[in-house]
């Protein structure tokens, strides 16, 4: 079986990845400098050296002493405000690494990679669904980077015999089912883990942002995926590239939107009690609605979502919470 190297493999949808990696019989290394991620969400099975994807010299140790087929490439900044407040941050630690990662890959003939790209590429949509053909203009600058990203890539693949794919996906959720990771982010920015954070009492309400968006019960509706689900599309994306597939871009959503209002909702009948709230002004840029068709990776790529339901993804988030978030800090 082939050897994957999985940057930020120690985050939270790299730690998953690596899981689904393993279990399906590739060796993996891992490579993160441990600035968001957390040493105790690797796998214990997967090779681990820390340092930093700008680090050129760092880089081609890791590509001289194993022997690399493909990159998973997850390594990145991303929260969305910190982008605003910081985006020489973001320049530099996303597209400029990136840079580094596949400018050492080619070096090295790795010519396969699997890059976590995100749906702020598409910024306010046109259209819903979100399709990939759609008119990509990011709101922020975490989905600039992003988005230039894709676009380096495509650059670099018509000079050489690089190979991509660029995996779009919507709202990351839930964790592994046997509790042994999960989302756990120093600085949280996402509503599931805020809400069952409310539900384990480690803050005291839910903040929603805009309770007049012209929706169903006027709140913001998302496209959530659970993180299982990611991490097998990044498995399939890499035998697509083994097998010879061109370079390529794919959503992936659940391609079923649910507001916030349903979300707490969903949250208070899984640990059965009520989730405090605080209702706030609409934030900038924030879309009344996010649903994207995942259409084109069943068709390509053979994948779709496992966990449709709602209230099972936010239970394996739950149990993570209740249980094994501490183990990481």
């Amino acid at each position: 079986m082939n050897c994957v190297m999985v940057t930020g493999g120690a985050g939270y949808i790299g730690s998953h990845t690596v899981f689904e990696l393993i279990e399906n019989g590739y060796d993996v290394v891992v490579v993160d400098n441990l600035s968001t991620g957390h040493r105790k969400a690797i796998h214990k099975a997967a090779k681990f050296y820390e340092g930093d994807i700008r680090d050129e010299n760092f880089l081609n140790y890791v590509f001289k002493k194993e022997k690399i087929d493909s990159v998973m490439h997850f390594a990145a900044a991303s929260l969305v405000g910190e982008s605003m407040q910081n985006p020489i941050k973001y320049y530099d630690n996303n597209l400029f690494g990136t840079k580094v990662l596949v400018e050492t890959m080619l070096q090295n003939n790795i010519h396969y990679i699997v890059f976590s790209s995100t749906a702020a590429v598409y910024g306010n949509p046109e259209n819903l669904p979100i399709v990939e053909t759609q008119n990509k203009k990011p709101t922020n600058c975490y989905g600039e980077t992003k988005l230039a990203i894709e676009n380096m890539l495509y650059w670099i693949g018509i000079s050489t015999n690089l190979k991509y794919v660029c995996l779009r996906y919507f709202n990351a959720c839930g964790a592994h089912e046997n509790g042994l990771i999960g989302e756990a982010h120093k600085i949280e920015t996402h509503l599931i883990p805020i809400v069952l954070e409310v539900a384990v009492g480690k803050r005291p309400y839910v903040e929603i942002y805009g309770t007049d968006y012209d929706t169903k019960d006027k709140t913001a509706i998302r496209d959530y995926v659970h993180v299982k689900d990611l991490a097998k599309a990044h498995i399939f994306a890499n035998l697509y590239l083994e097998k010879g597939g061109e370079s390529e871009y794919f959503n992936l959503s659940n391609g079923k939107g649910f507001s916030v209002k349903e979300i707490i909702k969903t949250a208070e009948k899984v640990v059965n009690s009520k989730i405090a709230v605080c209702n706030k002004k609409r934030r900038q840029g924030d879309p009344a609605i996010l649903v994207a068709s995942s259409l084109k990776a069943k068709e390509i790529l053979g994948w779709s979502p496992e966990y449709k339901d709602i209230e099972k993804i936010i239970e394996t988030a739950y149990i993570w919470h209740k249980y094994n978030f501490e183990r990481l800090f």
